[in-house]
């Protein structure tokens, strides 16, 4: 991945605000035991609460790594479009916190992560078009919310 002791502050920064903003939403939304969540039927393959905090740490840190990446690396249109794509992927992840958690709406849910499907998508496209690195860190993103689409589709078919 070529990063040297001078981008350390770079992604230091950039895995930081990763986590800050991604864990944002949880601030805000009641997820623990005993809350909405826990009165609903779970479908098959729904982990244990205690799985997700250190998942989406390391996915947040990734993504930390990979935009750093793109930053560092991209020049121009590419670099731009590359990013923006990124914002915009990363307002419907917390948006989809705020819905499914904070407003109780797993069908609203269900339709912020198919888009932030398709927003991880384009991100990762456009990443790889950018850096390959930074593309590829955002494969394990793109199957964590893959699984998280289907938790969701669970939740809405069983609820």
């Amino acid at each position: 991945m070529d990063l040297s002791r001078d981008d350390l502050p770079g992604v230091a920064l950039a895995v930081v605000v990763c986590n800050l903003v991604g864990a944002s939403p949880a601030l805000v939304t009641a997820t623990g035991s005993g809350t909405w969540y826990d009165t609903l039927a779970q479908p098959a393959l729904a982990p244990p609460g205690w799985v997700f905090g250190p998942v989406w740490t390391a996915l947040f840190t990734l993504l930390g790594v990979a935009a750093y990446l793109v930053l560092r690396d991209g020049r121009g249109r590419r670099r731009t479009l590359a990013f923006g794509l990124f914002v915009a992927q990363y307002v419907l992840n917390v948006a989809w916190t705020l819905v499914f958690f904070g407003g109780q709406n797993i069908t609203g849910g269900l339709a912020v992560i198919a888009a932030l499907w398709v927003g991880i998508v384009a991100t990762l496209a456009a990443f790889s078009r950018v850096r390959p690195a930074a593309g590829a860190l955002l494969v394990p993103y793109l199957a964590w919310v893959s699984f998280a689409a289907y938790l969701n589709y669970g939740f809405w078919a069983l609820n």
